[in-house]
């Protein structure tokens, strides 16, 4: 099976204080410290295990400069076997929209049996993938928890929904799937697996590549532009509640009580 996983480097926030400029129209990213968005990094792990199952190769891409090299590095010293870097000033603020665009016409230059994204990026928005469906006419399911290969053409998946439950479908390849973290446990990649792909040459597209996808990516064509970003205002503080467990238990059953949370 040929997977492709769609990956983004984001700011790692375990190893940042996020903080807006002064203007207020972006983060502070001087000095950020970088790494692959979390849940894309499940999407990859999952592509392993299954081409581990099934045969096959996965692939990993992502839009962005010469920077973003380093994820698509460390996905390949995960056990990736090939890297695309989608890269052109052309392409730059582009929206979720032109992303996806990006990615569809690198799908339809290629042959892909399945499609992988992590549930969602660092803004948020959890857009790409269902948009990318969308522009291939494809099958798509969000917040996969879970897949099995059922024959060459089908998967059985499981999806996260609310309340805790899950659904179980049949769908059918090729598919774009987006993957909810917790599908499974990522392998650990060491100094020296990233020091054996250091060197390996890893292809670029650029706007001529991707000709079609101009009319949807890059600035000028965005639908959706961030205009603003702001700290939310400061709620008040939690309330301690002292004393020994009984005299605890009684003060939050008053408290439950005044507030309407226990009739």
């Amino acid at each position: 099976m040929e997977i492709l996983v769609c990956v983004k480097r984001v700011p790692d926030t375990s190893e940042n204080e996020i903080q807006l400029n002064a203007a207020g129209t972006d983060i502070e990213r001087d000095d950020l410290v970088y790494a692959v968005n979390e849940p894309d990094n499940y999407a990859v792990e999952e592509a392993l295990q299954i081409v581990s199952r099934t045969g096959g190769n996965v692939t990993v891409v992502t839009v962005g400069g010469e920077e973003d090299e380093e994820v698509l590095r460390r996905e390949m010293a995960m056990g990736a076997q090939h890297a695309v870097l989608i890269s052109d000033d052309a392409f730059r603020e582009s929206d979720g929209r032109g992303i996806a665009a990006l990615f569809k016409e690198f799908v339809e230059a290629g042959h892909y049996d399945l499609i992988l994204t992590g549930v969602q990026a660092d803004d948020g928005c959890a857009q790409v993938g269902g948009m990318l469906a969308a522009m291939l006419d494809y099958p798509f399911a969000s917040l996969v928890t879970a897949i099995e290969v059922v024959d060459s053409g089908t998967l059985k998946i499981a999806r996260e929904i609310e309340g805790g439950c899950k659904e179980i479908h049949a769908i059918d390849l090729p598919c774009v799937l987006s993957i909810q973290t917790g599908i499974n446990e990522p392998r650990y990649v060491g100094m020296r697996g990233i020091r054996q792909v250091a060197s390996v040459p890893i292809p670029q597209l650029s706007a001529p590549d991707l000709a079609l996808a101009l009319a949807f990516a890059g600035k000028n064509n965005a639908r959706v532009v961030r205009t603003d970003y702001f700290v939310p205002p400061a709620g008040k503080g939690a309330e301690i509640l002292a004393g020994s467990r009984e005299e605890v238990i009684e003060k939050l059953l008053d408290l439950l009580k005044t507030k309407g949370g226990l009739n």
